[in-house]
């Protein structure tokens, strides 16, 4: 076990061994089903104290990397498919410098994610101690770069969407969002889906837009009702589409690019939601799928986090960010800088995909049982 604990680091050993441990377990070098050395040994071999090492096992079992068995041993629980974007990489810069200055359970009646809230705590405080005065700034009008850099990597590690921080927009939640879009449309006339979240229609018509409401078969928006609307956009929730939990099927989110794509139209795409899915294979947002036609991304992390964390973001396309900047550049991004932070070190450390990798296997650990 060639691991070298730095203990001139911040980062406390436990840490540092459990980041090598999760690491070696995501590459499949510890594969599923295999035992991990005792912990007299890694500890042995690290140069580390036996309690350290079982901090570090205490935090693989909590993650579902590992699972202890008494006087057997620890064992690999790890499964890729469990996991949602790339856990591979989670060792990779821990014995880099932090730079200085740099947010229990399922709620089986509501779906919310339940964000640990000692996390949360511990999280906060390193942003206080990180940032300092900096937290007195006022924010970028798009939000802070730090959170707008950090979405891009997470997008691009669990959605495979390849952007750049300038195409995202941060903002106190969808409706929020919502509102922007309705101001940067040229078109009065948008889309939706019938049944919706109905704020989606109130938000629109009060901003002066005529929503046509297409009906919804068993896979997304029937194609005679697509056909039929004058509307050039197009809002839809592809993934269990709230009231209806519908879930659009590829050949139909197909049809809604095509669809945009003869009318040179846009497509607002809502993935709310989307990242809770006990699904193994991970949904392909319209977004990726038709780089020619304008899609803009929306999603919160009211769901994920908690529903007091009023701070969403969307991600526009290449060919509307002139015309958004110069509309409605001007907007101040209504979310604390403060909060911003914290939510941007929740996706630099980690600490956000592993909660979501919980709550998706304790949802399908409650299907099956």
């Amino acid at each position: 076990m060639n691991y070298q604990i730095d203990k001139t680091l911040p980062i406390p050993g436990y840490i540092q061994l459990y980041r090598l441990l999760a690491r070696d377990i995501a590459a499949g070098v510890y594969p599923f089903g295999s035992k991990l050395p005792s912990k007299r040994v890694i500890a042995e071999e690290t140069g580390v104290s036996v309690i350290t090492v079982e901090h570090a096992i205490t935090l693989l079992n909590d993650e579902g990397f590992t699972k202890s068995r008494e006087r057997s041993g620890v064992f690999v629980s790890y499964r890729d498919e469990d996991f949602l974007g790339n856990v591979g990489n989670i060792g990779d810069g821990i014995f880099e410098k932090p730079e200085v200055n740099r947010k229990n359970g399922l709620d089986a009646a509501k779906g919310y994610g339940e964000f640990p809230f000692s996390t949360l705590a511990r999280t906060m405080r390193k942003v206080l101690m990180d940032y300092g005065e900096k937290l007195m700034v006022k924010s970028p009008n798009p939000g802070c770069l730090e959170l707008r850099s950090e979405i891009c990597r997470y997008l691009a590690r669990s959605r495979r969407i390849e952007i750049d921080p300038v195409q995202v927009i941060v903002g106190s939640g969808a409706e929020y969002l919502y509102v922007l879009i309705a101001q940067l449309l040229e078109d009065k006339r948008v889309a939706i889906e019938d049944p919706s979240y109905p704020k989606i229609r109130e938000v629109y018509e009060s901003m002066g837009l005529i929503c046509d409401k297409l009906k919804m078969t068993s896979d997304g928006i029937a194609s005679e009702e697509l056909e039929a609307t004058k509307a050039n956009v197009l809002h839809v929730t592809p993934f269990n589409s709230f009231p209806s939990g519908i879930t659009a099927s590829i050949s139909k989110k197909l049809e809604y690019l095509k669809w945009a794509g003869k009318r040179n139209a846009i497509i607002i795409e809502d993935n709310y939601d989307s990242e809770l899915t006990v699904s193994r294979k991970v949904e392909e947002p319209l977004f990726c799928m038709a780089p020619d036609v304008n899609v803009i991304y929306l999603n919160t992390f009211s769901r994920t986090l908690a529903p007091s964390a009023r701070i969403g973001y969307m991600i526009l396309p290449e060919q509307l960010l002139e015309r958004f900047n110069k509309k409605l550049g001007f907007y101040s991004c209504p979310v604390p800088i403060f909060e911003q932070y914290v939510i941007a070190e929740l996706l630099r450390n980690g600490d956000f995909e592993r909660h979501i990798n919980r709550i998706r296997r304790r949802k399908r650990k409650a299907r099956k049982e």
